[in-house]
């Protein structure tokens, strides 16, 4: 196992903060920046408080320890609230540490969901959350002083995006109407306390999603750890295990009960394993079981492919790559076996009373999404698209979150097609996409085509992005993998937001590229997605590279006769202009 304390805490310039509001405590990620030196002077520059997904494993106070678990920070909240009452405790077992624990369920008459009481408008602590932990222009300092008149060498221009306005604050209020309308989620099962609330929604930062999971072939519980830490110590928003091997329930545990993020499962994989991996034994009871152990687990979110139906696969079956997804193919086979419609389909209604009960949302699967580019866009894509947003409007008659996911392998010139498709037919509930792919030529590049697509989707209003990794296509990802395409899709995210006008994106970067200009070389490698991967890039051009920024005004690139940083500082200084910094 790794030294998970190294892991989280070998960067002094960055350490974790705290924000309170209204009894609300969410922490953030501050990045320290070194003073400017100009003419003997020393100017200081602010530091930088960033998004921070790394939960309770940040804090050097923690006790590193994984088989304890993370402090249950919405213990507190569930029980004042008094809408769940016990429903036994998990079965225990010599691989699970947390055996025995007990389980939340709600109430009769209750229906314990963030979107009940956002549509009673009542705004939860986890609504409070989110709304601190999403104002991080108001962390930095610049709530409504970000602007486009800004002079240009200010840490406060602002370019005009295409989605926020100018002073933009994310309210509590504001959370709750969106929760209340299906425009965002906040996936927070009643039996996972150890979550830190956040939302999934358009209107709000671009998030990130990292599958992990065993297979039949590789891996073990504390290499699914490791992937799970290591995804979330570089940002991922959300995780997903997706484990189709041994051990699944034990992984799951293990993993909920070490994650600060929500979780989320797609439980066909576990009931096609209880029935020997023959898809054609698979029944509604049997699911149904996995469902409620699941939910009892603490998962968040579940995908459920249910808007496969039998009218669509003959379409389907004259595709170039016919169904490229798993869940997909696995009921199509037991469709075509029993001649019968989806159970999953058929069965909405039950599914949703199960959700309700322990406040899981849905991400209702693209099971017909397009695996190559030529199937991009088809009728069996599209028609269960269609098929997605009624089953969303069935799900908040139950009170229950909503998000739809989509493709997939699509063009670059037919991805704006699936966006303006899924807002109108799903009624605006959160899109969440596997990229999309815009070339299928990408392998072991498969994480950069994928966020060419996934930067278009999610500048356009998609709210999660599903991150792909250089093994797409091509085995089970590893660590290093998850890494590399936790960043990648980080830096898509965030490109986003910095398209759709949000303040706090423009703040990080103009603050990045101050650093550059100025040569404060630590301070661009703190700020970037992977610092680890900058200074290494930086020592390896410069063996003399110190911490302490005291090499020369230039890099390997340029040297010292080329570098235009260089020569822009003496033509700034010709014209009597200086750098606003801070101002």
């Amino acid at each position: 196992m790794m030294d998970i304390k190294k892991l989280f805490l070998d960067n002094p310039a960055r350490r974790r903060v705290y924000a309170e509001r209204n009894g609300v405590k969410v922490a953030l990620a501050e990045i320290e920046l070194s003073p400017t030196l100009c003419g003997g002077a020393r100017r200081p520059n602010p530091p930088v408080r960033v998004y921070d997904t790394a939960g309770a494993w940040a804090d050097e106070s923690f006790h590193f320890d994984t088989s304890r678990g993370l402090p249950k920070i919405r213990e507190k909240w569930l029980e004042a609230r008094g809408d769940t009452e016990a429903a036994g405790r998990l079965a225990e077992s010599a691989k699970n540490p947390f055996g025995g624990r007990a389980v939340r369920r709600a109430k009769p008459g209750c229906r314990p969901t963030q979107m009940h009481y956002a549509k009673k408008g009542i705004i939860t602590p986890e609504m409070e959350y989110v709304a601190l932990r999403e104002n991080l222009a108001l962390h930095n300092g610049v709530e409504g002083a970000m602007s486009p008149d800004a002079p240009r060498s200010s840490l406060r221009i602002q370019h005009a995006g295409t989605w926020f306005g100018k002073g933009f604050e994310i309210t509590p209020e504001f959370v709750r109407g969106e929760v209340a309308r299906g425009r965002a989620i906040i996936p927070a099962n009643v039996n996972h306390p150890e979550l830190e609330p956040m939302a999934i929604g358009r209107n709000f930062l671009v998030k990130i999603n990292t599958n992990i999971g065993n297979s039949s072939m590789a891996s073990s519980i504390p290499q699914e750890i490791e992937k799970m830490l290591w995804a979330i110590k570089w940002g991922s928003d959300t995780m997903m295990d997706l484990s189709t091997g041994a051990d699944i329930t034990d992984t799951r545990e293990w993993l909920i009960r070490n994650c600060p993020t929500p979780l989320g499962t797609v439980p066909l994989y576990q009931a096609l394993e209880k029935v020997g991996g023959v898809a054609e034994e698979l029944s509604w009871e049997s699911y149904r079981d996995v469902l409620i152990e699941q939910a009892q687990q603490g998962v968040d979110y579940f995908t459920i492919h249910a808007g496969v139906l039998r009218e669509f696969l003959p379409a389907a079956a004259g595709r170039m790559a016919g169904i490229a997804s798993r869940g997909g193919s696995i009921m199509a086979k037991w469709m075509l076996a029993h001649k019968k419609e989806n159970f999953l389909y058929e069965h909405w209604r039950d599914i949703c009373e199960i959700m309700a009960s322990y406040d899981v949302a849905f991400s209702i699967g693209d099971g017909l999404r397009p695996g190559a580019i030529a199937d991009a866009n088809d009728s069996a894509q599209l028609g269960e698209l269609k098929v997605q947003g009624e089953l969303a409007k069935i799900a908040w008659e139950h009170d229950v979150q909503v998000m739809c996911e989509g493709p997939g392998h699509v063009p670059l010139q037919m991805v704006d097609e699936n966006m303006r498709c899924q807002l109108d037919w799903c009624a605006e509930a959160p899109f969440y996409t596997l990229g999309p792919l815009v070339s299928d030529i990408g392998a072991g590049y498969d994480h950069v085509a994928a966020a060419l697509g996934a930067l278009q989707i999610g500048a356009g209003g998609t709210a999660m992005l599903c991150y792909v990794t250089p093994k797409e296509h091509l085995g089970l990802p590893e660590r290093d993998d998850v890494r590399e395409g936790v960043v990648v899709f980080k830096l898509a995210a965030h490109a986003a937001d910095l398209a759709k006008g949000h303040p706090a994106a423009q703040y990080r970067d103009n603050a990045m590229s101050l650093a550059r200009a100025e040569f404060r070389w630590n301070d661009q490698i703190n700020l970037s997605l992977d610092p680890e991967r900058a200074r290494e890039f930086r020592a390896k051009g410069d063996p003399e590279f110190s911490r302490d920024n005291s090499r020369p005004h230039h890099c390997s690139m340029c040297g010292p006769k080329f570098c235009s940083m260089r020569a822009s500082i003496e033509i700034r200084e010709a014209f009597g202009e200086k750098s606003e910094g801070g101002k």
